[in-house]
């Protein structure tokens, strides 16, 4: 059963605390935070990596601080919150082309929309609309990029579907999988997160990889 919180922890609620997001407003909390993290680029300073880890662990209830949250429910706003952003976020970019990027005056989200037309570039659109759901901000704004670029609906949204999911309910599942099997795991939860998001960014940087040995020109006589 999800906790309780008295209203007035809410007015003090820190965005950018996963802990602190949670004990506000529990579930629900999670399914608005990853649809504006992914559907509107406000939210790219969101935190939903840490976020869906915290979650999971949470619902073991090994993390202490009164908090409870149940994992069926939590499950379906992860993965309802990570579709629907994703989907809103392209039809925005699908409608208003680039004009929503050009207004922003923030430097991580031009730099992550520069990110994400190259990895639609370099990848293809099916393995870059997965792989961006591990990067933050990254995550944000290739959704837009994806309908300014005209990327075709079905396969937008098949692929969103599938990174989504395995993102959201991956990292979901990892926090809940190590909140049972470690006691007091609540107290190495912060190297914890931060291990998560590194293992999250392993297959972007494995790609990245790929692509460099086989971008390098072949030594030939001098």
């Amino acid at each position: 059963m999800t906790s309780v919180v008295h209203p007035a922890s809410q007015l003090a609620v820190n965005v950018l605390d996963a802990h602190s997001l949670l004990a506000a407003f529990g579930v629900l909390g999670v399914g608005v935070v990853l649809f504006a993290e992914t559907g509107l680029l406000v939210g790219f300073f969101l935190p939903g990596d840490s976020l869906l880890f915290t979650a999971g662990l949470l619902c073991t209830g090994s993390a202490g601080e009164g908090i409870h949250l149940s994992l069926g429910p939590l499950l379906i706003a992860a993965a309802a919150g990570a579709l629907a952003g994703a989907q809103c976020g392209y039809l925005l970019g699908r409608k208003a082309g680039g004009a929503l990027l050009t207004r922003s005056r923030s430097p991580r989200l031009h730099e992550g929309a520069r990110r994400a037309e190259e990895l639609l570039e370099r990848y293809g659109y099916a393995k870059a609309v997965v792989l961006a759901r591990f990067v933050p901000v990254v995550r944000t704004v290739l959704n837009p990029v994806a309908g300014a670029l005209k990327v075709p609906v079905r396969t937008f949204t098949l692929w969103q579907v599938v990174g989504g999911l395995v993102w959201s309910l991956g990292l979901t599942l990892s926090g809940y999988a190590l909140g049972s099997s470690i006691p007091n795991v609540d107290r190495y939860l912060l190297p914890l997160v931060a291990l998560i998001v590194a293992v999250s960014l392993i297959p972007l940087m494995s790609e990245i990889y790929r692509a460099r040995r086989g971008s390098k020109p072949h030594g030939g006589a001098r």
